[in-house]
């Protein structure tokens, strides 16, 4: 299934770890709903002003995968609501310029630089919900003695 031109359900419902350990992550219609919002509004967009791959490491999570993997009990990967973007995978664009690419020029609820250094981070992580519910909330994810700490930008 198509959630836009240039992004597939399946790519945003893989998972090394769901797989590894049988974990079923498959999202429901009101997920999917979201998925296709932020895949219209935030990852099109991004794809169609670089014209380059974009892979998606994170996207929906179920609730079992996502204590696999540690996530936030507040995750809105559980939602559909969140995308994990890592550009550096196919070496087209940097992190950096699809970070700076949504803060600058989409409507979004959070944007994180995650981890990286100053130049590049790790991921971009970014959530959309609604134009009236975006907080355009913008963060940079540390570790510090092996704690993540989120400060503003």
């Amino acid at each position: 299934m198509k959630l836009s031109k240039n992004l597939t359900l399946k790519e945003c419902v893989k998972s090394i770890t769901a797989s590894r350990k049988g974990i079923d992550n498959t999202p429901g219609e009101k997920e999917v709903a979201n998925l296709k919002k932020i895949a219209k509004n935030v990852f099109q967009p991004i794809r169609d002003n670089f014209g380059v791959p974009i892979y998606v490491s994170s996207g929906y999570r179920s609730p079992k995968l996502n204590v696999a993997v540690g996530g936030s009990v507040t995750s809105q990967h559980c939602q559909g609501r969140a995308l994990d973007l890592d550009a550096d995978v196919y070496g087209k664009v940097t992190n950096a310029d699809i970070f700076y690419y949504i803060k600058e020029c989409l409507d979004f609820d959070q944007l994180i630089w995650e981890f990286g250094d100053d130049t590049n981070p790790a991921w971009v992580h970014v959530s959309y919900n609604s134009p009236t519910e975006n907080r355009g909330r913008v963060l940079k994810a540390t570790r510090k003695s092996g704690e993540t700490t989120y400060s503003p930008w």
